[in-house]
């Protein structure tokens, strides 16, 4: 990636100094978009990588997994995910997903149409405001329903190896699932997948060809203290892991904070009084290896009442068999008391112990055991041959912040305090590159970058040298992760 840096044509000559603290999606993305312009920027992350937090594994392209949220916010992750394709086309897993309703389920198919149709009259007008925005296939083609009979027709055809049309993606599914169980029609819906490793790898990869954005791994923010007579900010980090010897203490000057710390942002709001409403909720996704499975596989998805026995099942399907696991009941995915939020006393709200230490050390082996086999279970009572599955690595885990108090909301963004701190807030990995824009702005209005510097750039999105990423290095950096994090290098390939 070193060659990228010769190409590397800064658009700002702002003197301006910015820290990133925390190097997730969100951290990760907006020190790409600022460091690519040519801004002067520091991303501090506690461990020894980037993008290692809470299971990601969907675009989120209409927000079609979540029935309970408002239409405004589905056409606002539309969006977002239509950008995050353009600027990492190397992360995604081009696959649609089908969605199905049991006949357990209080909800009709029919119930989803004038949403669906809302999503794809915006992706056509997005479209035809710009080419580029066509991503996610032909507009026309968002969204289709299939009947029972139209199933029954795939029942004795031969298992495509690759899709010519989209009813390939569904052989695989008609000979599989138990068709008597679901209610018709089913959905099929342009909803990608997106790999975090995939993800991970361009970061860093883009990360190291720019000059402009310096990255310290292994480090962690001990006090934050506002400047006197200033409006900027001094960070004390220090080294992790820590010796028993006194750690030593580094102390940096910036004009500008951006808090993307995800679940323990309240910690760094607190170091600077900063009052805040959030909630944190625990979640976990489970790693299965079926070796029988054959055929393309989309994503698949069970409608089901969330916190229940019968919560939505989710099947993300990888490549060589493997697939992620997650089921909205309080055995798999949920977990008694993992939601919790902040008070009055602390923005940051207190997970108990028992899933710190899950975040932080690592999972009793047979809590991964019961939960993954009941991951499987949860799958099979819709894929029957789903059984055979194995448990195939610790699960994907961490805890998701969601800024305010509505635990159902899934598009977010950003929030300010005073002068020159920002809280990057993303629940959705896709509102990443929003937020990125929203404190880029705020940079303008605080006057530390001239908008005229910036032009058409303060909207549109430059990223030349992350999206010189070729195939190759992501995918070698993407199983280097995966290796390096312990888990099975085919959540590091795309499909």
């Amino acid at each position: 990636m070193n060659k990228t840096s010769k190409a590397y044509q800064p658009l700002l000559s702002s003197k301006a100094k910015i820290a990133i603290i925390g190097g997730g999606v969100a951290g990760s993305t907006i020190a790409l978009r600022f460091a690519e312009l040519g801004l002067d920027t520091t991303l501090i992350e506690k461990g020894p990588s980037l993008v290692n937090g809470p299971p990601i594994c969907h675009l989120h392209a209409g927000g079609n997994l979540y029935r309970e949220i408002c239409d405004e916010q589905c056409l606002t992750l539309l969006k977002q995910s239509i950008d995050t394709v353009k600027v990492y086309p190397q992360s995604v897993n081009i696959r649609p997903t089908v969605i199905a309703l049991p006949k357990t389920d209080n909800g009709q198919p029919e119930d989803l149409l004038p949403r669906l149709e809302k999503l794809r009259a915006k992706y056509s007008e997005l479209v035809a405001q710009d080419s580029r925005n066509k991503v996610l296939g032909e507009p026309e083609n968002y969204f289709k329903f299939y009947s029972r009979t139209e199933l029954d027709a795939l029942l004795d055809l031969p298992l495509p190896k690759t899709a010519k049309n989209d009813s390939d993606w569904l052989v695989a599914f008609a000979q599989h699932v138990d068709l008597d169980s679901l209610k018709f029609p089913v959905l099929l819906v342009q909803e990608y997948g997106l790999s975090a490793f995939r993800f991970a790898a361009i970061a860093s990869l883009a990360i190291e060809g720019l000059p402009s954005c310096h990255l310290q791994t292994n480090k962690q923010v001990v006090a934050i203290v506002q400047q006197e007579n200033s409006l900027g900010w001094q960070v004390s980090t220090q080294t992790l892991p820590q010796h028993q010897q006194s750690p030593t203490i580094i102390h940096q000057h910036f004009d500008y904070v951006i808090n993307a710390c995800g679940f323990k942002s309240g910690e760094i709001d607190d170091m600077v009084s900063a009052k805040r409403k959030r909630m944190v909720e625990f979640k976990a996704a489970y790693v299965a290896h079926w070796p029988q499975c054959q055929g393309l596989w989309p994503e698949i998805v069970f409608y089901g009442e969330r916190g229940t026995p019968q919560g939505m099942a989710q099947l993300t399907p990888y490549p060589d068999g493997y697939f992620q696991l997650h089921g909205m009941t309080q055995d798999i995915t949920l977990f008694d008391q993992g939601l919790v939020a902040s008070s009055l006393e602390s923005a940051q709200p207190q997970l108990a112990k028992r899933f710190i230490e899950k975040i932080d050390k690592k999972w009793p082996e047979q809590l991964v055991h019961n939960r993954t086999l009941g991951s499987i279970e949860h799958i099979a009572q819709f894929i029957s041959a789903f059984s055979s599955a194995e448990v195939a690595a610790k699960p994907l885990f961490g805890a998701q912040q969601i800024p305010g108090e509505d635990a159902d909301l899934r598009a977010a963004d950003v929030s300010f305090y005073g002068q020159h701190y920002a809280r990057a807030e993303i629940v959705k990995a896709s509102s990443a590159l929003a937020a990125g824009d929203a404190i880029l702005k705020n940079l303008v209005d605080c006057g530390l970058i001239a908008a005229l510097e910036l032009g058409r750039y303060l909207t549109e999105h430059y990223f030349p040298i992350s999206q010189q990423c070729s195939e190759i290095e992501v995918t070698e950096r993407a199983i280097m992760l995966a290796k390096q994090r312990e888990y099975p290098i085919a959540l590091a390939k795309n499909l």
